[in-house]
């Protein structure tokens, strides 16, 4: 007997096929979006009234996709093209301990604000007063218009303002973004890592187009390149780790069933013993330098500190004989202070107390570091992060270990030499 179809599985056949035109719809004006297009997998979920993704799955209503089709087809290519910017612009996973919802309006209205300046067929509308104010306003603001410089702006708004904000923007539901407390879970980091890739792909193809861009290809262009600079600090000190071996058990190169089958054969003797080291990947030794010159906030330092002790507190992220060097500096070395790994590391943010207040320099601190080295009291090295606001005078001469800026904020790329990392941090990361 044939199957007869339900209602609800009409409803999602149905939907899975307007999906599938959404995309081809932006596909054929946005080329080089392709690979992040396609990236979401659709996901039929009752109660939502709007588009919704947690990273990999596009979370919809169908009985609300084909209504909304019917009755305003081109604002289903709108919304998904807002959803797939929050992806790429890696909203979901960069908000940190800002408040949620002037975060999540501010990430609405930087998603728009791309849309409408790409001005698209598929995706046009007629902008209102409200939204010209608000892209006129946001033009005058320093650091470009990422999220982040949006969610500043609308902290110094009055509520009615932000309420009408809210209202405008309001383009899908962000109720499956990960929370602050799921960002180290593996799926989540994968996530995270996949959309960037697709942010370096979308980068790649629309330069290799060869044609002039139109602003809003330079608007997308922009939010992508910001991005790549705001990374999570945690998954960024990762870098400094090193593979060693350690004395423990390592499971997963140990088979039960041949260390079981030595029992049977011989009594009380195991065919194999489990091996009794394994390679970890782990911080052992490194240097923090800290700009204390007088442009630089003293709650800002003890923001970073706090964040820095937590994320080197967590399990495994030491060897038991790590060792980790702090550097308070601004035109000179003013404090020197060695930390070792454990319940020393929690403790710093409640015993360090801020030395300097001068001008910056950034020479002192690795003058002072590769005399450590040369006195043997730095031996495994493992690399440098320097946190300042970017305004000092770098060494010439690349160090012979990794070496990472921290900034507060904008900065001077060109200044930058071209051996460093570098990492834009937001105030609002540390202020909390």
């Amino acid at each position: 007997m044939a199957h007869i179809q339900t209602q609800s599985e009409w409803e999602a056949e149905m939907a899975q096929k307007i999906f599938t035109f959404i995309r081809h719809e932006l596909y054929l004006e946005l080329r080089y979006l392709e690979p992040a297009l396609l990236a979401l997998a659709f996901c039929p979920a009752d109660g939502l009234s709007a588009f919704a993704t947690d990273g990999r799955y596009l979370r919809v209503s169908p009985g609300w996709m084909i209504t909304v089709f019917q009755k305003n087809a081109p604002f289903l290519d709108r919304a998904y093209l807002h959803t797939v910017f929050h992806c790429l612009f890696r909203h979901l996973w960069i908000g940190g301990k800002r408040d949620v919802r002037s975060w999540h309006v501010a990430c609405d209205i930087a998603a728009e604000r791309v849309i409408d300046a790409l001005d698209k067929g598929c995706t046009r509308r007629i902008l209102n007063l409200l939204r010209r104010d608000t892209y006129a306003s946001l033009s005058r603001e320093e650091g470009g218009i990422s999220a982040a410089v949006i969610y500043r702006w609308l902290k110094r708004q009055d509520k009615e303002r932000f309420r009408l904000l809210e209202a405008e923007f309001y383009t899908d539901d962000h109720r499956y973004w990960p929370k602050e407390e799921d960002m180290q879970k593996p799926s989540c980091i994968q996530a995270r890592q996949e959309w960037e890739q697709k942010a370096n792909q979308a980068s790649l193809l629309q330069s290799q187009r060869g044609t002039e861009q139109k602003a809003g290809e330079e608007a997308f262009a922009a939010q992508v390149r910001a991005k790549k600079a705001r990374r999570s600090y945690a998954d960024f000190l990762r870098k400094f780790a090193v593979l060693r071996e350690e004395a423990r058990l390592d499971p997963d190169e140990f088979d039960l069933g041949y260390y079981s089958y030595g029992f049977l054969l011989y009594g009380r003797m195991p065919l194999i013993e489990p091996l009794e080291t394994k390679e970890s990947l782990k911080i052992r030794e490194f240097v923090i330098v800290i700009d204390t010159s007088y442009s630089t906030s003293g709650e800002l330092v003890e923001g970073f500190l706090k964040e820095t002790a937590a994320i080197l507190s967590r399990k495994n992220s030491f060897f038991e004989s790590c060792l980790i060097r702090i550097i308070q500096c601004d035109d000179q070395v003013r404090m020197d202070q060695t930390v070792e790994a454990g319940e020393a590391v929690k403790r710093l943010p409640d015993s360090f107390r801020i030395a300097g207040g001068g001008g910056t320099d950034f020479r002192p601190a690795f003058s002072y570091v590769e005399k450590l080295q040369k006195a043997g009291e730095l031996k495994h090295l493992g690399g440098l992060l320097y946190f300042t606001d970017g305004k000092g005078i770098y060494p010439a001469k690349k160090p012979g270990y990794k070496t990472a800026f921290l900034f507060l904020g904008d900065y001077e790329e060109d200044a930058v030499p071209p051996w460093a990392m570098r990492l834009r941090l937001e105030p609002e990361e540390w202020m909390k």
